[in-house]
């Protein structure tokens, strides 16, 4: 599938969106947050609840802290108070302000999110160290003025702090949980693990949770005596137990598919929304919203790459094609992601997060904004509504690395930027998860709830192995800088085809980093990209020459060679030398 590097040709000098860089500043820990308080009218006129979840990995955690106006005022301006019990420290926050004196935090509203109306809702996150206990805060203020019905912060508990976990168990119908990937074991994929089984050495990850495709309208019953959307169904109850479990299903099947690509094209032609809404969207909602499956925390992916190549792929770009022109006219990209959100959006067990591109693709200024805003139009179209998405996710089926950690995008050698280095080439960002999380809140900007979460694909992105540097490049040039000590080894940043040299990434866990819901492997490692050389298939799947390891490139990966693996199947398909490499180079190492 297609993830082309694409900034456009204009010089640094003329880019307009660089307030971007301010607004999407992560973390606020001010140490002077003041409270807003009211007059004693309008105290005794608050009425708030508080629900506080907590993911713990053992010396630190991140929290959820959800504030709702339960009165029948508005609340105009506010600031959640709470004590902790033992030494837990603030490390930093999101969806507010966030500050600390001794045990007491303080949490005051941003600009976006200052009014709550009556029944509104902020759900404010940060992250801390601790050591020892975690007990959970007993009571809660906004204003003030106590919360779910209990004394202020500065009042002695009554009771000692519960020291227990928050319960597990699946939230009652029709509650959405804020993260469904936390606190939920990950759907195991039997057909995916007997083929990592199968090879040598595979048994070490054949446990790890993958993604289910639905990639053509045949894969919703199962294709070639495979596995069906139902039968993944049933295998993921199995495999629950009775406790909470999330699959993740990939929905990707748009008309007119990955219109600046090859190796990924779909079988449903540009004007031919009507067949997927009623042939493929139409069954897979029906099929999730059974009532057999409730207990399922069911997650999606919806339609990779589509929306974005929307932004960098017509007309007017060095990268634009006619069948990327095409789908912008007739609008099918927009209304087919429309249409998904709004047959699964309002079922009470399914969550969705849409295709964000990565930081190589979206990480400009050109990109950057365009895209949140054009992903909030298709999130309110053919009868959608943005409260029908959870979130995003970004880096599915590529390789750019989580984190980088020897340089930055705020370095400079000799005066001058990494920003003009070859490698980053302007662009905003350095990394998968600094790109989610600016990302984030620039959709929260376009209109998404506050409290959306990031997905990242760290399948394939580990790049460990000999190759991978372990300090900063050399300060001769900004070039041998960046050069030298990036993680990401690839060719070029373009480069999205089968890549040699790439690893096993992190494995999935819920929560990892403020504002990420989960780290995933989406693609499943040993699935191809797309055939080295032409294959005739009856899947829609044309030859894409970055797949072809002797190509010497095109614009969107500025020329270089392509940097892929010989002997790649048709895309989807079983790839054992990728498989096998991607284990020798994982890191963490296996």
């Amino acid at each position: 599938m297609s993830r082309e590097i694409t900034r456009t040709t204009a010089p640094p000098a003329r880019r307009r969106r660089t307030a971007l860089l301010a607004a999407c500043s992560l973390l606020a820990t001010g140490a002077g947050a003041v409270a807003v308080m009211q007059t004693p009218a309008a105290a005794a006129a608050l009425a708030c609840n508080v629900d506080y979840q907590v993911s713990d990995w053992g010396n630190g955690f991140t929290t959820t802290v959800t504030v709702k106006n339960t009165g029948t005022s508005v609340i105009d301006g506010w600031t959640l108070t709470y004590d902790y019990a033992g030494n837990q420290q603030l490390s930093g926050g999101w969806g507010g302000v966030w500050s600390q004196s001794g045990k007491t935090v303080s949490v005051k509203n941003a600009d976006w999110n200052k009014t709550l109306a009556a029944g509104a809702t902020a759900s404010p996150g940060g992250q801390f160290t601790y050591s020892g206990t975690n007990a959970k805060p007993v009571s809660f203020a906004v204003n003030g003025v106590a919360c779910n019905g209990g004394t202020t912060p500065t009042d002695p508990p009554t009771t000692p702090p519960p020291t227990t976990p928050p319960p597990t168990d699946p939230p009652p119908a029709g509650n959405k949980v804020d993260n469904p990937f936390q606190g939920a074991k990950l759907y195991v994929n039997p057909e995916w693990k007997a083929k990592a089984e199968a090879e040598a050495g595979g048994s070490r990850i054949s446990n790890t949770s993958t993604s289910v495709w639905l990639d053509r309208i045949a894969a919703i019953e199962g294709v070639n005596g495979g596995m069906g959307l139902r039968d993944h169904l049933d295998e993921a109850l199995k495999q629950a137990a009775g406790q909470p479990l999330a699959i993740n299903l990939v929905v990707y099947d748009l008309p007119g598919r990955d219109c600046a690509a090859l190796a990924s094209n779909g079988e449903l032609k540009p004007d031919e929304l009507p067949r997927y809404k009623s042939e493929f969207i139409d069954p897979i909602a029906t099929a999730v919203a059974d009532p057999k499956y409730a207990s399922l925390r069911i997650t999606t992916v919806i339609e990779i790459d589509s929306l974005p190549n929307l932004v960098t792929n017509v007309s007017g770009r060095p990268t634009g094609t006619p069948q990327c022109d095409v789908m912008k006219q007739n609008g099918n990209y927009v209304k087919g992601v429309g249409y998904a959100l709004s047959k699964l959006g309002p079922i009470a067990n399914v969550y969705n997060y849409i295709d964000a591109g990565h930081h190589g693709w979206l990480g400009w200024d050109d990109n950057f904004g365009p895209s949140a805003d054009l992903f909030a139009q298709a999130a309110k179209a053919e009868g959608s509504k943005l409260e029908y998405v959870t979130g995003f996710i970004t880096n599915t089926a590529n390789y750019g690395i989580l984190k980088e950690p020897f340089y930055t995008i705020n370095d400079s050698v000799n005066g001058t930027s990494v920003r003009q280095s070859k490698w980053v080439d302007w662009n905003r960002y350095v990394d998968e998860l600094s790109y989610a999380q600016a990302f984030r809140q620039r959709l929260v900007q376009a209109g998404f709830a506050s409290n959306i979460g990031m997905l990242i694909d760290t399948s394939r992105n580990g790049w460990g192995g000999t190759a991978r540097p372990t300090a900063p490049g050399a300060q001769t040039s900004v070039d041998t800088y960046v050069n030298g000590g990036r993680l990401d080894r690839r060719i070029h940043l373009g480069n999205w085809c089968n890549q040699a040299g790439a690893g096993l990434g992190e494995r999935p866990k819920a929560a990892p980093e403020p504002g990420i819901d989960a780290y995933l492997w989406v693609k499943p490692p040993g699935e191809s990209d797309g055939a080295a050389s032409e294959i005739p298939n009856d899947e829609g799947k044309g030859f894409d020459r970055m797949c072809d390891p002797t190509y010497t490139g095109n614009a969107r990966n500025g020329n270089s060679m392509s940097g892929a693996l010989g002997g790649a199947p048709v895309s989807g398909h079983w790839f054992s030398a990728q498989f096998q490499e991607l284990m020798k180079n994982a890191y963490p190492a296996l």
